[in-house]
């Protein structure tokens, strides 16, 4: 059976995502410490990010960041309901992601041409995915489902379709390249990268710091492949 037909994700993502291998989440709650981490980030050679919906100010530090640091990818995370949905699109966000499966919401990213990926967790979850058009899928939370070996596991009967997916939730810099080494595994998911707490600390050269680290484990992951 031929890999299912894509209408969730385009293919220019797809393979963006899967160049940069993670996807540095992100919780901004100040304004003005959009742009610095951008480039903090940027500086350790992590150039894709899901900001998520989380706080007041989150769509307009995704905004300043599209805007002033344009080699960026700018996901948006938490998408939850088709108003967010709307606005991800409207502010020129590259694909947006949720941390679970919403039919409406998945149907409102196709229709507003926005670029998404829903969290799944079960095979359930996979199946109802895929009859929509996603093969990018988010797995979430990853560690306390089950890590790597359950996801292993319930992806098996889908093998033949081509499915991809990008596990967050309890991922670090110990257990990260197992997960990378995976041909499951497009990319992960990181907030460790720039925690909340490092974001309102301005601790940029820390940033920094972790975002080459989990560039170093991506490069020696994949290279054993």
């Amino acid at each position: 059976m031929p890999a299912i037909e894509q209408k969730a994700m385009s293919q220019e993502i797809i393979n963006k995502i899967s160049s940069a291998g993670v996807i540095a989440v992100l919780v901004v709650d100040v304004l003005h410490q959009a742009v610095p981490l951008a480039k903090a980030l940027l500086r350790g050679g992590v150039d894709t990010i899901e900001l998520t919906l989380r706080t007041p100010v989150a769509l307009e530090a995704a905004r300043a960041i599209i805007s002033e640091v344009p080699e960026i990818s700018v996901g948006i995370g938490t998408v939850l309901t088709v108003e967010q949905v709307k606005a991800a699109s409207e502010i020129g966000a590259a694909f947006a992601v949720a941390p679970g499966y919403n039919p409406r919401v998945v149907t409102a990213a196709q229709e507003n041409g926005l670029s998404f990926a829903p969290g799944i967790v079960t095979p359930s979850d996979i199946e109802l995915a895929v009859e929509q058009g996603c093969r990018i899928l988010k797995y979430f939370p990853a560690e306390t489902s089950g890590g790597l070996k359950h996801l292993s596991g319930m992806a098996a009967p889908y093998l033949h379709l081509g499915l991809k997916f990008i596990p967050l939730g309890g991922l670090n810099k110990s257990n990260a390249g197992q997960y990378i080494s995976s041909p499951l595994i497009c990319a992960i998911g990181g907030s460790w990268i720039a925690s909340r707490q490092l974001i309102d600390a301005g601790e940029w050269d820390v940033i920094t710091e972790n975002a080459k680290e989990i560039r170093k484990i991506i490069a020696e992951s994949r290279s054993t492949d």
